[in-house]
């Protein structure tokens, strides 16, 4: 780890009253919904994420491609868990609160301090879609994000043969700023993707 990195992680908040990036990315605080926690992955998460993670349909419209065994779940959730204690943008998992039983993950593509902004990205369970949790944890990582960082602006995408995806986002208070046309290589093709985004006023605007 940089000495600049350690020195964030020392000085958790900005004078602003934000957290520092790499702060926030160690700690990452644990979110709750009226269905669901997310929290930092464990290593014993693997198994449930594989139970999804293996699924070709889950894994359509994702860059990642269906994941072959439990061990290579495991590597996933140590590179997660490693990325968390560097002070790196990771990914919560997102578990239902009656059970525990772990149905998706939610977290940063990438994310620019020189811009304030950000891309998220998700999946979950194909046995949870269309119940609304998606939307819940979606909805639970912007108010954290601009509640705790000096975020300027959020942004997703999804491919447009899933529209699905882009209804969460809808309902999460993103709008849709257009098509990008051949935008990634995905499983041998390039693929046009509906790109949304959500600006620290358009979000303050819906807490009044």
């Amino acid at each position: 780890m940089s000495f600049l990195w350690s020195r964030f992680l020392a000085a958790p908040k900005n004078p602003d009253g934000f957290m520092s990036p790499p702060a926030f990315f160690y700690r990452l605080p644990e979110l709750e919904t009226e269905d669901l926690i997310l929290r930092k992955p464990r290593m014993r998460d693997a198994k449930d994420i594989f139970r999804y993670a293996s699924d070709p349909e889950v894994a359509r419209y994702v860059l990642w491609e269906p994941h072959r065994s439990v061990s290579e779940t495991a590597s996933f959730v140590r590179d997660l868990r490693v990325r968390i204690r560097a002070g790196y943008p990771s990914s919560w998992v997102v578990s239902l609160r009656e059970t525990g039983l772990v149905i998706g993950t939610i977290g940063f593509v990438w994310y620019s301090t020189d811009n304030n902004a950000a891309e998220l990205g998700y999946s979950f369970s194909r046995e949870y879609w269309n119940q609304g949790y998606a939307t819940q944890a979606l909805h639970a990582v912007i108010d954290c994000l601009f509640s705790s960082l000096p975020l300027n602006r959020l942004e997703a995408q999804h491919d447009v043969r899933n529209p699905a995806s882009g209804r969460v986002m809808q309902k999460c208070g993103l709008t849709q700023e257009g098509v990008l046309r051949g935008r990634i290589m995905n499983k041998g093709e390039y693929i046009d993707t509906a790109l949304y985004s959500i600006l620290r006023s358009d979000w303050e605007k819906s807490q009044r």
